[in-house]
């Protein structure tokens, strides 16, 4: 865990209600390996040059569209390769796993009185789909997906699921492992954790404004205490 100096352990006043926005891929999901080998292979089948792993790393997080447009020079590729993305992840879906201790610590949170949302950069029913594989509907009030909101790391997202639940920024945290989700956190005025087992270092998330940083899902449990009925 990674800590500024003099920051408090515990992020949040018992005050009711708060609201938690996660990301999916490398916060909630282990799915970068699929996504990386998903994208390398609709880029192989079309023939064009293959992004290596850090720079398919380097767009995880943003709209399937902005992502394939920033490896890709190209703008007559781009709905093949977008295409065949899609055909490759969804096929490798049944491999994926939750982190250790996700489904645990969202119950948790769930019971200490926090309310939960996700914002991805996932389509609907991807995300539709992981929330089925691993009977997460039951966790979340709110989620926004790319396709229904402008991509990280514009505040979208996050603003759209705080008017919906009425919860205002000081009284939202926003999980996720890349630095879109933390510029996204910075432009909706919220606090942002970390998580440093997805897609970038617990040195760039602090250096992209996270307040602190977990190395496990369930280390987060620390920052947000039972909340006063």
């Amino acid at each position: 865990m990674v800590n500024k100096e003099g920051m408090n352990t515990l992020l949040v006043e018992t005050n009711d209600p708060h609201l938690i926005l996660f990301d999916c891929d490398g916060t909630l999901t282990d799915s970068h390996g699929a996504i990386v080998k998903a994208m390398q292979q609709a880029f192989a089948a079309s023939t064009l040059p293959v992004p290596d792993d850090e720079a398919v790393h380097a767009v995880i997080g943003l709209s399937l569209s902005r992502a394939v447009a920033a490896l890709s020079a190209e703008s007559a590729d781009r709905e093949r390769i977008t295409e065949l993305y899609r055909q490759n992840y969804t096929a490798a879906e049944s491999t994926l796993s939750l982190y250790p201790g996700v489904v645990e610590t969202l119950g948790e949170l769930v019971k200490r009185g926090y309310w939960l949302g996700i914002v991805t950069g996932k389509s609907r029913s991807g995300m539709m789909r992981v929330m089925q594989q691993f009977e997460l509907d039951d966790y979340f009030l709110v989620v926004r997906t790319a396709d229904c909101c402008l991509s990280k790391p514009h505040p979208a997202m996050a603003l759209e699921c705080m008017h919906e639940l009425g919860v205002a920024p000081e009284r939202t945290t926003l999980v996720g492992d890349a630095i879109f989700d933390m510029q996204m956190a910075a432009s909706a005025n919220l606090r942002a954790l970390g998580v440093s087992f997805g897609v970038e270092s617990a040195e760039v998330l602090m250096a992209e404004g996270a307040v602190d940083v977990v190395d496990d899902f369930p280390a987060l449990l620390a920052y947000f205490p039972p909340l006063k009925r």
